[in-house]
């Protein structure tokens, strides 16, 4: 599993989080739906783990990667080891979402150039909005379901301005990640902590280190591409694009 993407409300399902991995022999999964806070015990993963699960194709949506997947199926069977992961990885990346577009593909990694990290303060009228989402979205369960919590939405939208083999960008990062960082270093410190944090690690660190982007394009948009997920990822910088 590489991606978690930010909860999203749905008429049909509740809460969902679209997810998205790799096979051992490197074909794209993008799961959907997945209730991930309904998952609990050996369903609950996190990225980087190995999962299995049974899934069907999609009713109304034709992207060759992605899977109508029954959730209760859904198994963590171990942890990725980091050293493998560059090895698995590597070989799969795109220059850019209009090179995987022309290539078949509807979900990329991407190794993006000169990264900027910013974000920007939701106005008080946003955020009641994605309160009311979120509290109508957690109403909708079932009788053999967990009620939810409602979720509190991050006061900030983040992004990333960067550069790859099309050109230059800027994706919202719609990487869950991302988002409870910023909650966790909020409860320890402050929020004005928690952002010096985020700036530190996505301008700093990762850049340094190694980072890629997993982006996915929209099913009704197929020309709209999103940031879904950053990873720490040991790259040849420059070299892939």
């Amino acid at each position: 599993m590489l991606v978690k993407a930010l909860p999203q409300p749905s008429k049909r399902f509740g809460e969902t989080v679209c997810c998205a991995g790799v096979t051992a022999d490197r074909q794209w999964k993008r799961l959907y739906p997945v209730r991930f806070r309904h998952l609990a015990g050996e369903s609950a993963f996190r990225r980087w783990d190995w999962v299995s699960f049974e899934y069907g194709r999609p009713k109304s949506d034709a992207r060759a990667e992605s899977c109508h997947v029954h959730e209760e199926t859904i198994v963590v069977e171990r942890p990725m080891p980091e050293a493998d992961r560059s090895k698995l990885l590597c070989a799969m990346f795109k220059s850019s979402g209009v090179a995987a577009a022309e290539s078949g593909f509807s979900l990329a990694l991407i190794e993006p150039r000169n990264t900027k990290f910013s974000w920007r303060k939701k106005s008080d009228a946003e955020l009641e909005e994605d309160r009311v989402m979120f509290r109508e979205a957690a109403r909708q369960h079932s009788l053999l379901d967990k009620p939810l919590a409602e979720m509190d939405p991050t006061p900030y939208e983040f992004f990333f301005q960067f550069e790859d083999g099309a050109g230059r960008h800027q994706y919202r990062n719609g990487d869950w990640e991302a988002h409870a960082t910023f909650w966790r270093r909020t409860r320890e410190t402050s929020e004005a902590e928690a952002l010096r944090f985020l700036s530190e690690k996505f301008n700093d660190d990762y850049p340094k280190r190694g980072m890629a982007f997993a982006i996915g394009n929209m099913a009704k948009r197929p020309k709209t591409w999103q940031l879904l997920g950053v990873l720490r990822l040991d790259t040849a910088q420059g070299v892939l694009l």
